[in-house]
């Protein structure tokens, strides 16, 4: 099939399942979320072959590994967004202009959207779910790392589909190659938006080179700042949940920053990052605060490059500051817009970071983990956005739709 064709089919399944009644969206949600637990060892096996491909100590191998629980979690969410009240057909605002005319705001899917996505199969079920509760179709073009995953995957959501009388290109897998990513970034007229979700290397890629408007869902260089008047107690597990959870996604922490004046406290701090064996790249005053306790062969001294990075494994780099001016310095520097926190008991400070922190999510005194579009009550999300316009922060169901305006009239025309 010729890529073009891809994208004509596309656009046709979106007039197919334009007003498809809410209960039956509903109902194809719940079925996917039932098939794919139902086959999950036929999507482990398939998810096997992708990671016998992929080196153990590549970043993005937690990202592409599927388990029965990671598949059970990824229902949950299916069947969380089936659950949310869907946005489509809301009214934003209605008047009546001095002419007589009804004028009405309402919200209507975005149409077809495109999704450029790397090693992580979970996003394919993601971008199904929340696209057609939306009244989206999903243009998938996936890496070939997670392709016999994503075949699978696209597999299981396609049975359902056929199941229902609904046209299945509703969720269309394009191949896995490279020319393919290049077709799905000139397909105007066809695809409306396109979302990027991986490294900061393919954002800029896809930015660079896309002919359809771009949502950007940046990479997370994350920063927790330490305050002078930061709980230690309270401290230490935050930065520890914030690092060690699940380092291979955007919301992990990559740079602590701590006040001089806590430096004391930073081998306290640093305890359970060192029994969990997380390399650290200290700047010279907190290299020489944990010289003498923390593993030698885990402690390295930091270089500019370190600040900066996202390091999607287990490092993390360490800045000392002496004033809340300067750690507000660093992340502006530094930061990728994702997710900043603060620890403190100074409320002026953290009044004043959460108004200066130019950052989608920004957190007092809690891990960054939480920035996710289920953890934020969304059911599941296509991506987080670090740009301002349209969308910021977890993209979910609302995020996923637009607006037209309707105007009804009783005769009435216009002239200069």
């Amino acid at each position: 099939m010729s890529y073009s064709a891809y994208f004509e089919n596309a656009v046709l399944a979106g007039r197919n399942i334009a007003g498809l009644a809410p209960d039956v969206i509903n109902q194809v949600l719940l079925d996917v979320a039932e098939k794919a637990v139902e086959q999950t060892d036929f999507i482990l096996t398939e998810n096997q072959k992708d990671l016998d491909r992929m080196d153990t100590s590549d970043p993005k191998y937690d990202r592409l590994k599927l388990t029965a629980e990671r598949i059970k979690s990824i229902a949950s969410e299916i069947r969380n967004v089936a659950a949310l009240e869907n946005p489509l057909g809301k009214v934003l605002s209605n008047d009546i202009l001095p002419n007589g005319l009804d004028l009405s705001k309402v919200r209507v899917p975005l149409g077809v959207v495109g999704v450029i996505y790397e090693a992580r199969p979970n996003v394919t079920f993601d971008v199904f779910s929340l696209c057609f509760k939306t009244g989206n179709v999903s243009v998938l073009k996936g890496g070939s790392d997670a392709d016999f995953s994503n075949q699978a995957i696209i597999s299981v959501i396609h049975s359902v589909l056929k199941k229902h009388h609904i046209d299945i290109n509703a969720a269309t897998l394009l191949p896995a190659e490279r020319d393919a990513t290049e077709a799905l970034l000139n397909a105007v007229g066809f695809v409306d938006v396109l979302i990027p979700r991986g490294s900061q290397g393919l954002i800029n890629f896809v930015r660079q080179h896309s002919k359809i408007p771009v949502i950007e869902t940046g990479a997370g260089i994350v920063h927790t700042y330490f305050d002078e008047d930061g709980n230690l107690e309270k401290g230490a597990a935050i930065i520890f949940n914030a690092k060690t959870r699940r380092v291979s996604v955007c919301n992990s922490l990559d740079c602590l920053i701590i006040n001089e004046n806590r430096l004391n406290d930073l081998p306290k701090l640093m305890q359970a990052l060192g029994e969990a064996s997380v390399e650290i790249f200290a700047d010279e005053a907190a290299y020489q605060a944990l010289k003498s306790h923390y593993p030698a062969k885990l402690l390295q001294q930091a270089t500019e490059e370190h600040f900066g990075t996202e390091f999607l494994s287990m490092k993390m780099a360490i800045k000392t500051v002496n004033t809340f001016e300067e750690a507000l310095q660093h992340i502006a520097q530094h930061s990728s817009k994702h997710s900043e926190a603060i620890i403190s008991q100074n409320s002026q400070h953290i009044e004043d970071f959460l108004n200066k922190v130019d950052a989608a999510a920004v957190y007092v005194n809690a891990s960054t983990a939480f920035t996710d579009g289920a953890q934020f009550g969304l059911g599941a999300e296509i991506g987080i956005s670090t740009q301002k316009l349209h969308a910021r922060g977890p993209m979910g169901l609302k995020e996923l739709t637009s607006y037209k305006w309707i105007v009804k009239g009783d005769g009435q025309v216009r002239w200069p």
